[in-house]
């Protein structure tokens, strides 16, 4: 259904309940690390000081395209160097919230990168290898990721047992309220950890039931049996855990294309039952889907759609997906429906693209209250 003014107030009054309740929620979250670089592409360069940005991708696609076989020189100018990868976004916006987080990635070793000293004072934070680098080409209707992977290969199984420990990662995701396992795609070893996470860990669990959130992170790069494989782990956690699995607009076409179903319908009705044939084929607790403007989800109380504070002209981009599935996290942790859910996820992902700040409970009751537009 579409947002309504009666569904703002009545999330806006639950989540203002809950501020106290959300401090004593616990999180583990891994296992990624990047250093991000946001940057914008010139147009035209005015003086030393000024110069006008290329706004749309099409732009810079068709003057890359221009440069066959010739060569051409694109300026590219800094905007901001930040924490990245989707762990340490989630995780940071998780602690935003009060709750109390541990992050396990690759963020240093055997020290932190500087960019990711701000986030450890805000979480319990451990790194086990040297983090990836991301030149994050920002425009008005999307973004270009260009990463450098190479550690991205250092997490492994055998490190996490020898650099941070069987025990203790076993105690993590027996403790923790929420558990969440993200960017499959650049993680080469993911789906090994997760092998061995479901042999060596969930059997002896005698915890009650917790939420496990899974983000495959654009998986266009990897092979179909690679994606197939990874879904019958995705599902195999469902034995265990209440498991939320979160998808963008493009993954969710991705996936639904990798199994054979039909893609063909973009429009938000098409996309929504999309969303649920997947969900049928993918038996797990919740599965969302994310686009820009709104957000859509299957879950055990239904199909939901609600639309976004959306902005044409966004202060950053890169980490809105992620801050989306913090604030749907927060919304299931808390007891909402799927459908409140939803937009505690869009309202947290509508203030940090204004701010580029991951905004408190607080900042999300206002932002509820004062609904943009």
């Amino acid at each position: 259904m579409m947002n309504t003014a009666p569904l703002r107030e009545q999330t806006a009054a639950l989540l203002e309940k809950s501020i106290t309740r959300a401090t004593e929620l616990t999180a583990f979250v891994g296992l990624d690390g990047f250093v991000d670089e946001i940057l914008h592409v010139v147009d035209k360069r005015e003086s030393a000081e000024r110069y006008t940005r290329l706004p749309l991708i099409a732009q810079l696609a068709e003057r890359l395209a221009g440069a066959a076989g010739k060569s051409t020189n694109v300026e590219l100018v800094s905007q901001i160097t930040k924490l990245g990868g989707n762990g340490p976004i989630m995780a940071n916006a998780l602690a935003s919230f009060g709750m109390k987080v541990t992050y396990l990635g690759i963020l240093g070793y055997p020290n932190l990168h500087p960019v990711f000293t701000e986030f450890s004072n805000r979480a319990d934070v451990h790194s086990i290898a040297e983090p990836g680098y991301t030149d994050a080409l920002e425009f008005e209707d999307g973004k270009i990721m260009m990463g450098k992977h190479d550690s991205l290969k250092q997490m492994n199984w055998a490190n996490i047992k020898s650099r941070f420990g069987q025990e203790k990662f076993t105690s993590h995701i027996c403790g923790a309220d929420l558990l969440g396992f993200v960017n499959w795609t650049m993680l080469p070893h993911m789906s090994d950890i997760w092998s061995s996470v479901l042999k060596e860990i969930c059997p002896g669990m005698k915890t009650k039931r917790r939420k496990l959130f899974i983000d495959l992170a654009d998986p266009e790069k990897r092979t179909s049996e690679d994606i197939l494989g990874a879904l019958e782990l995705v599902t195999a956690f469902q034995k265990y855990f209440d498991v939320v699995l979160g998808l963008n607009e493009k993954e969710g076409y991705e996936i639904g294309e990798n199994l054979g179903l039909k893609t063909s319908n973009r429009s938000p009705e098409g996309l929504q039952k999309l969303c649920q044939d997947i969900h049928l084929r993918i038996r797990v607790d919740t599965l969302v889907i994310h686009p820009t403007a709104y957000a859509l989800a299957s879950g055990p109380d239904g199909v939901s759609l609600v639309q976004g504070p959306f902005t044409p002209k966004p202060k950053i981009t890169t980490g809105a997906g992620d801050h989306f599935n913090s604030g749907f996290c927060l919304g299931k942790l808390l007891g909402f429906t799927t459908e409140q859910s939803l937009l505690t996820g869009v309202t947290t992902s509508g203030y940090y693209v204004r701010t580029a700040k991951s905004p408190s409970v607080a900042d999300q009751v206002g932002m509820l209250r004062n609904w943009p537009g």
